[in-house]
């Protein structure tokens, strides 16, 4: 079994990332920013992407890198500089440094479209540094991703559970099971595709319509929902008061709102893994009953 080295272990992705290769025997090293429970397989290393020193040792022997860290919110485009740019090309650097080959690089369908938003500006930035690097990489671009565990989309549910579904304006997305991308995450440690670009998603052709996936939802909550496609001013004034009412745990800031109502997030099927590398398990109408019932088993429905 191989040595991993894997950012962002204490997040959604990470942490099913790390139960899934410590369940196949992996031996993992994980960088957390604050100490940690002790749990058998993994040896956490306290830092950050800006702390060289704990990259080394994070990295130090690795048989594959796999960064999934990264920034999802910021209040400007520095910050999702710093987190996403600066932080990938710190992983890159203590990688080559280690002599480690292989790097696996968690980046977003949102690089596809970089003028739309800071935080697709700051994914396609990642994106060139792993490209520009000698390492021996690969990179995946998720959809949306959801699953037990995963607090980005819980306001969905709870809206869902009144009859209603609170959406932008019409268009399609992809979506993913958070553990059929962290099997695929460890898939690429065993084998290597090559310096390619993999677009994750449930397999659905065409994926989904807002409309749709919201009826999906409501049905894994036990409601009828009636979607309502918000015009972008009114989504743009909601962030408002989303920065106003919670501060920095805000979901819905002005860069997601722009994201939002880009019309086709749906994968390249060119990109696509190949079958025989990988393919998703989980159907999305039964990953959305699990997120439901994970939810209700935590009290946060």
């Amino acid at each position: 079994m191989s040595l991993l080295a894997i950012t962002g272990g204490t997040g959604f992705v990470g942490g099913r990332l790390i139960d899934l290769a410590t369940a196949a025997g992996h031996e993992v090293r994980a960088l957390a920013r604050r100490p940690q429970p002790a749990r058998p397989g993994v040896t956490w290393i306290e830092g950050a992407l800006d702390t060289p020193d704990a990259l080394a040792r994070l990295v130090r022997g690795a048989d594959a890198v796999i960064h999934v860290a990264g920034v999802v919110n910021a209040p400007d485009r520095a910050g999702f500089a710093a987190g996403n740019i600066a932080g990938t090309q710190a992983m890159v650097d203590a990688a080559t440094a280690a002599g480690a080959q292989r790097f696996i690089h968690v980046s977003s369908l949102a690089a596809r479209e970089p003028g739309l938003s800071n935080y697709g500006w700051s994914k396609a930035g990642a994106e060139q540094v792993v490209a520009a690097s000698p390492l021996d990489w690969t990179m995946v671009r998720p959809t949306a991703i959801y699953g037990p565990g995963d607090m980005e989309i819980r306001d969905m549910f709870r809206i869902a559970k009144l009859g209603l579904a609170l959406l932008p304006p019409r268009g399609r997305m992809s979506v993913v099971e958070v553990g059929d991308l962290a099997r695929l995450l460890l898939r690429l440690v065993a084998v290597d595709p090559g310096r390619v670009v993999l677009d994750a998603d449930d397999g659905v052709e065409g994926g989904w319509s807002h409309e749709d996936f919201a009826r999906a939802i409501g049905v894994a909550v036990g409601r009828r929902i009636m979607p309502l496609a918000l015009p972008r001013g009114l989504l743009s004034l909601a962030a408002t008061g989303d920065r106003l009412f919670r501060g920095a745990g805000a979901k819905l800031t002005a860069d997601r709102v722009a994201y939002l109502c880009h019309p086709d997030w749906t994968i390249d099927p060119d990109h696509r893994p190949d079958p025989a590398l990988w393919q998703p398990e989980v159907p999305t109408p039964e990953g959305l009953a699990a997120t439901a019932a994970w939810y209700r088993a935590n009290g946060l429905l």
